[in-house]
């Protein structure tokens, strides 16, 4: 730069070197050539080059800012792509607003702001980690739900591996009367009514279990059941349950106790695959 700015000849270096800092930067961040243009051929190559290395270094620095950024928060990311698919989706099939309104918030409890694959995290873990994972996850299910509290540890865990989480909205019906049951019910949080044709209403709330009878008799729902509050349920289908409980016998034994007893209360009479079953066992 002493060239081109004669009164720095004389100047300490440190002056000397920050002007040429200053030429060099404004070169390579594309914001300008310097306090002059650049005289002659070289000078304008040479600044040319500069201002491409600084360009692609700067595009480069944007670049991986912008990953890092997007990296620490991945979960949320996916979550708001996932949501804004959801709300085109709902503007394209013109939703009514109440009903948008609770697509909004069943995501916001379902998922909390946060999206994972969970089933292909764990499918990828070895079976003890997983089983880890899943119980410590399901640890306030088996603490306030006296038949795991007192059952053996591999029917709890067996059981746990094959339950599939689920949220349900104040006012929706998880089960009705009548039809064709193929799942059960664990409640983790919430409350919930049964309701009956006599329009007895019993509620059920944490460490309750609720549509066992159907997967006992294999016929149809003999009762409704009604979220009256958000539920954080987990659902055990009814090959699983039939595949845990033949390992475990003395557990159906437990779950047709409780299934007889709930017939009584609601005044239904006893299918023939229950009538018989006499046993102590209180879950």
């Amino acid at each position: 730069p002493c060239a081109t700015v004669p009164h720095l000849q004389n100047d300490s270096w440190g002056k000397q070197y920050s002007h040429a800092l200053f030429k060099a930067m404004s070169h390579m961040l594309c914001i300008g050539y310097g306090q002059q243009a650049p005289e002659g051929m070289t000078d304008v190559w040479l600044t040319m080059l500069s201002m491409i290395v600084g360009a692609t270094c700067y595009a480069m620095f944007i670049g991986h800012a912008t990953a890092l950024i997007q990296s620490l928060d991945s979960s949320r990311r996916q979550y708001q792509e996932k949501y804004k698919q959801v709300e085109q989706y709902m503007s394209f099939h013109k939703l009514p607003g109440d009903t948008r309104q609770r697509i909004h918030e069943y995501y916001e409890h379902r998922y909390q702001g946060k999206m994972f694959d969970e089933e292909n995290i764990l499918g990828e873990l070895s079976e003890p980690l997983k089983e880890e994972i899943i119980n410590f996850n399901c640890r306030n299910l088996v603490a306030n739900m006296p038949l795991f509290a007192n059952a053996d540890p591999n029917f709890v865990t067996a059981m746990l591996t094959k339950l599939r989480f689920e949220v349900f909205q104040p006012g929706d019906f998880i089960i009705r009367e009548g039809t064709v049951g193929k799942k059960m019910y664990f409640i983790q949080h919430g409350v919930v009514s049964i309701l009956t044709k006599g329009n007895k209403e019993t509620k059920l709330s944490d460490g309750s279990y609720f549509g066992e009878i159907c997967l006992l008799t294999r016929g149809r729902r003999t009762a409704s059941v009604r979220a009256d509050t958000y539920c954080r349920l987990y659902s055990l289908s009814v090959d699983n349950f039939n595949e845990v409980l033949e390992e475990y016998p003395m557990m159906r034994r437990a779950f047709e106790t409780v299934a007889m007893d709930r017939l009584d209360r609601i005044g239904e009479e006893r299918p023939p695959g229950l009538s018989t079953t006499t046993s102590t066992a209180t879950p």
